[in-house]
């Protein structure tokens, strides 16, 4: 038996997806556990279809056991969201690789990166360049190629390159004994095109507005389904029809309150977000906030963050539990191997039980909850409160 583990948002479940599996399985994976985002990923955005659907549609395309990612974490940054999801994984004490894409395609060079990133990052030089306006993966990227050339500093640009390397970092905080496996990824983040029969995730959300026929080329039968269930149903989320929240929100916020959220950090950020307080659309609002020195997802999942009540309390500690979205009996195999392995988490699919455990996790759930029924706000028709209570599982 062996158990790998994956982090993913399946954003959609797309044919990328179905061949990281398979490449995982090849590897020797008899089992596969994933981390996925909930509701919110980690770009600052509302997920396509709601987290039940797509982990439906993984169980279904060869993934055993989804587990969620609670939502603060998933809305926080990429060294935040790659540890919390290390961590769960790693508290389930039975899973014996770590398997996720990247431009890269090799674990050594990544490993090489990593340490040449932490000895840049360590440098008086980095500061510098910070107080100077520079982002602080801009800052790292420039010291890497000064003193690592080229080549590298275009590695550790490449978006899955940088979560490759989070995962890394995260695997030797928590002194996993995890190993590290990657598959070289066939199609870049966020690219327009379509290569074959594969598309990125971001391009695909784009085709469900005026090209769903196509779609079918791109995905599997099952995550066509949850689409296009999704699109007659009027259950596709998008960013933009919480407009209005968020301008709410953003005329009512206090700097306090501001002041209280993760990433929000100590260079005056507050400041740009009060002065976008009579802006009457997201795309002004973020105009206004924009700068060279804040990336545009930090914004947007600070807004959300905002939004939904998630301070950086909420991220002081490690997730709480391990909620079940969906499991294949495969995935009973490693519910129980991780019991017999001492799991260091409660496990459970309902967010009632869960909330009993301590008082951690009740806030944890309290929060979950609550982005669930704000979700429900951003889809085509309104859907109702409270649907994380009600939800159930996909057992297959």
């Amino acid at each position: 038996m062996k158990i790998s583990g994956i982090i993913c948002e399946y954003n959609p479940f797309h044919n990328g997806h179905l061949h990281h599996i398979k490449q995982t399985r090849a590897n020797g994976a008899t089992h596969i556990v994933a981390v996925m985002s909930g509701n919110f990923v980690q770009r600052g955005d509302v997920a396509i279809i709601n987290k039940f659907e797509r982990a439906k549609a993984a169980i279904q395309c060869g993934v055993d056991l989804v587990i969620e990612l609670p939502v603060a974490y998933c809305l926080s940054n990429a060294e935040q969201f790659a540890d919390a999801a290390v961590y769960l994984l790693h508290q389930l004490h039975c899973v014996d690789e770590l398997s996720f894409g990247s431009e890269c395609g090799d674990t050594a060079i990544l490993q090489k990166a990593l340490e040449a990133t932490k000895i840049c990052q360590a440098l008086p030089e980095h500061g510098y360049l910070m107080k100077n306006g520079c982002t602080y993966p801009k800052a790292t990227q420039i010291l890497i190629r000064q003193n690592y050339g080229d080549e590298m500093a275009a590695l550790i640009s490449q978006p899955n390159n940088i979560l490759a390397l989070e995962y890394l970092n995260a695997l030797q905080h928590r002194n996993s004994t995890m190993q590290p496996f990657t598959i070289k990824r066939s199609v870049p983040h966020d690219s327009t095109t379509i290569s074959d029969s594969e598309a990125s995730a971001s391009m695909i959300r784009t085709m469900l507005k005026d090209q769903f026929h196509r779609i079918h080329l791109l995905v599997p039968n099952a995550s066509e389904k949850a689409l296009w269930d999704a699109v007659t149903h009027g259950e596709i989320a998008r960013m933009e029809t919480l407009e209005r929240l968020l301008l709410y929100r953003l005329r009512t916020v206090t700097k306090e309150e501001l002041k209280a959220l993760a990433e929000i950090g100590g260079q005056g950020l507050e400041n740009k977000i009060l002065e976008a307080q009579n802006a009457i659309g997201l795309e002004e609002m973020f105009q206004t906030i924009k700068s060279k020195r804040y990336l545009m997802s930090r914004l947007r999942r600070l807004l959300l963050n905002l939004l939904i009540g998630i301070t950086a309390e909420d991220t002081k500690t490690p997730p709480p539990y391990a909620r079940i979205l969906a499991l294949s009996e495969r995935g009973s195999d490693i519910i129980n191997a991780a019991r017999d392995h001492g799991c260091g988490l409660p496990f459970a699919t309902s967010l009632v039980k869960l909330a009993e455990l301590n008082d951690i996790c009740k806030a944890c759930t309290e929060l979950e909850a609550r982005s669930t029924s704000i979700y429900t706000l951003a889809q085509d028709k309104v859907g109702p409160a409270n649907a994380d209570y009600k939800a159930k599982i996909a057992m297959i």
